[in-house]
């Protein structure tokens, strides 16, 4: 008999935003007349930008000419996507990286959870709480913890509180660990780590042989220059640190799907024998056994994502949500929330009133305000007593959903 990987059966409940899309579905069903404005699941709303969406069709008519039909590309991005990211994204921050150091994807949820292939078992993992709920449960699925506590916290894993204490940065770990997760601007608490925080990261990850997996998928909602865009801004980097960065928000391509990872030469492994290994070469054979490479025409749209035209449309796009998430923070404020986040990332993060959990808080705003919105709880037991909302809406819904908070919470 087939046996299950019983790995699984340690997750203590439904992945959050499935159980969030099955409370507000019972909700809608039982109040057919409600409408119910989603802040919670962090999904675009705006189009794609002409100039992006205009290369998308190009790309799709080139297969249909004989002369220019695409079969299999390479499994790791065609170059001419690669190279045009790492001119326009990379080389204005002052990052110098390989076209063989950077991996187009189908998006970076998968990459985030996909790297562990490429890691031995018995490193030590160490996670931000609250946090993307993928960095941990994949952690669990593959194994590498025991069962849960009573709060939440599985068996195996640093887990490293972020709180109003320490202003949401997480504390470096009093002890050794091998695979740090850091994600800035954060989701879900919108906080950004300036270059002096990542530089104690990333010298804590050279004098442990360490390696940093980086999520930067929020590197193009920061509106203050002071704050890195990319790990590889801060020395010592490049031989500790693991990028992710994806399409889905900065371009709107939750539905079309593109990310990419950077794993530079220099980030080394030890091999049982003691010997020292490239984790790019490791990436780069999983990447080509496992993965067939992400469709011409989507690669062709996120190229035209950095055209001179593609990037002021996106750029559009994205202050259209950064204007969401100021109309967010400063409504709840007025009405006596107390908020972080929203200024470098298009999440504001919450603190609940009168000491409500956070899916107390959740039904309250379902059911009263007919808004949807993320318990903190999700991300992590210290995301208790938080909540987040998402900048990524229509206008018109922002505006009427911070209305309806600030008349409920009267």
């Amino acid at each position: 008999m087939a046996k299950i990987n019983d790995n699984y059966l340690k997750l203590k409940a439904g992945y959050l935003f499935p159980e969030i899309g099955r409370r507000v579905r019972a909700f809608a069903e039982a109040n057919p007349t409600a409408k119910v404005i989603r802040l919670g699941i962090g999904d675009v709303t705006r189009p794609l930008a002409p100039a992006v969406l205009k290369a998308f069709h190009d790309a799709v008519d080139d297969l249909a000419t004989t002369d220019r039909f695409a079969g299999y590309g390479p499994e790791q991005g065609y170059d001419w996507l690669i190279d045009t990211i790492i001119e326009k994204s990379y080389k204005p921050l002052g990052v110098e990286l390989k076209t063989s150091e950077m991996f187009i994807s189908d998006g970076s949820k998968c990459d985030c959870a996909n790297i562990l292939d490429i890691f031995a078992m018995d490193n030590v993992v160490a996670i931000g709480d609250p946090v993307y709920p993928v960095y941990n449960d994949t952690n669990v699925m593959i194994g590498r913890t025991g069962e849960a506590d009573e709060k939440g916290y599985y068996q195996g894993v640093v887990y490293l509180p972020c709180n109003e204490a320490n202003d949401f940065i997480p504390a470096l770990p009093t002890g050794k660990v091998d695979i740090i997760y850091l994600c800035f601007p954060n989701n879900p608490t919108g906080v950004v780590a300036d270059k002096a925080e990542l530089q104690r990261w990333v010298d804590y990850a050279n004098a442990n042989d360490a390696v940093i997996f980086f999520d930067a998928a929020y590197e193009a909602f920061i509106t203050d220059s002071s704050i890195p865009h990319s790990i590889y801004e801060i020395e010592g980097a490049k031989k500790c640190a693991i990028e992710f960065r994806s399409f889905s928000k900065t371009a709107g391509f939750t539905g079309v799907r593109c990310g990419l990872v950077v794993v530079p030469e220099e980030v080394m492994g030890t091999t049982p024998s003691g010997e020292k290994y490239s984790f790019n070469k490791l990436w780069l054979r999983r990447t080509t056994t496992k993965f067939n490479g992400a469709s011409y025409p989507v690669q062709r749209a996120a190229a035209a994502v950095y055209s001179e035209e593609g990037w002021q449309q996106t750029r559009e796009i994205i202050d259209y949500y950064m204007e969401n998430a100021r109309i967010i923070r400063e409504g709840l404020t007025e009405a006596g929330v107390t908020i972080f986040g929203g200024v470098n990332a298009p999440y504001i993060w919450l603190k609940t009133p009168a000491g409500m959990t956070s899916w107390d808080f959740f039904d309250k705003l379902l059911t009263e305000c007919h808004v949807v919105g993320t318990p903190g709880s999700g991300f992590g037991p210290s995301g208790e007593g938080y909540f987040r909302l998402s900048a990524f809406g229509n206008r018109e819904n922002v505006v009427e959903a911070v209305e309806r908070i600030k008349k409920n919470l009267k």
